[in-house]
């Protein structure tokens, strides 16, 4: 008399092997969270590792810069855009991935666009913020948009206040002073640049480094 065990273990021999292996590369293959979080050791040489580098500079040349001139310099959103696809190769996403992530750039560009001609964000803000949703993809947009207004409203409150504004500023005057256009009728300059980047930096980095 043969057992259940021995019935079953009977039965799963008798697939056919392509059935075998598919089954087993199912339970095998990682998901694009999973592909995307690479030890350190291993992407020590990998194009991955170069462009989340350069990713990481041109974060700090943006919030530098709109810091210091109030001004974020065109050469930084065109370059995350001109990376981007070599980033999307890298981190082996599927197609539907790369149309959502462009299209969520593509929104974010949109309303950002009626921000900018309702005079609530910069130009250079809202290109900056529309370049790092691509980065971010479809699933880190939400989060990267709600990093970027809790980072915004608190360096907004910290700038209104008299020790924040003068501290700024004295700041600026060692940096370089700010071009006279930019304090022309406006009240308290707040370089948002420096919560996009901030936003972005915590938002990407952490889930690809594991």
């Amino acid at each position: 008399m043969v057992n259940d065990r021995t019935r079953n273990f009977t039965h799963v021999r008798s697939l056919h092997p392509p059935v075998l292996g598919c089954l087993s590369f199912g339970a095998a293959s990682p998901g694009l969270a999973d592909r995307r979080k690479v030890p350190l050791a291993a992407m020590t040489f990998q194009p991955q590792t170069i462009l989340l580098t350069v990713f990481a500079v041109l974060m700090a040349a943006a919030a530098f810069e709109d810091f210091r001139r109030l001004t974020i310099p065109n050469l930084v959103p065109a370059a995350l855009c001109l990376l981007w696809p070599a980033y999307a190769l890298a981190t082996a996403p599927s197609l539907y991935d790369v149309l959502t992530a462009a299209g969520c750039g593509l929104a974010v560009f949109l309303v950002g666009a009626v921000m900018f001609a309702r005079g609530w964000l910069g130009g250079g803000d809202v290109k900056l913020l529309a370049a790092v949703t691509l980065w971010a993809g479809p699933a880190g947009t939400p989060t990267l948009l709600v990093t970027t207004s809790v980072l915004g409203g608190v360096m907004a409150l910290f700038l209104l206040m008299p020790f924040g504004s003068q501290l700024a500023a004295s700041a600026r005057l060692m940096l370089g002073q700010i071009p006279l256009d930019h304090q022309i009728g406006s009240g308290v300059p707040v370089p948002y640049g420096i919560a996009i980047a901030g936003a972005a930096l915590i938002v990407i980095l952490p889930p690809l480094f594991g």
